[in-house]
């Protein structure tokens, strides 16, 4: 599931992955576009196999040093467990 933080490529040890959850697609593109909206350096993965072509899966934020911009966004989202 965290594979979409890999897409801003090699980490330094000390990152933490922090694994939040949408209810659906369209929650999950409307989270994107508010990173967007924030200045937040994100990646939207939309998978291009069947069964799920065109679908958009999860996001991956790059590394933040700042992390008031993300917080603002994501505050409300519960964590994955």
């Amino acid at each position: 599931m965290a594979h979409a933080a890999g897409s801003f490529g090699q980490h330094p040890p000390e990152t933490h992955v922090v694994v939040l959850s949408v209810p659906d697609e369209p929650a999950l593109r409307d989270l994107a576009r508010r990173l967007d909206e924030a200045g937040v350096d994100h990646k939207l993965v939309v998978e291009v196999d069947v069964p799920f072509d065109g679908q958009a899966t999860c996001i991956g934020c790059g590394l933040v040093r700042d992390r008031r911009p993300v917080r603002k966004v994501v505050s409300n989202l519960p964590l994955l467990h």
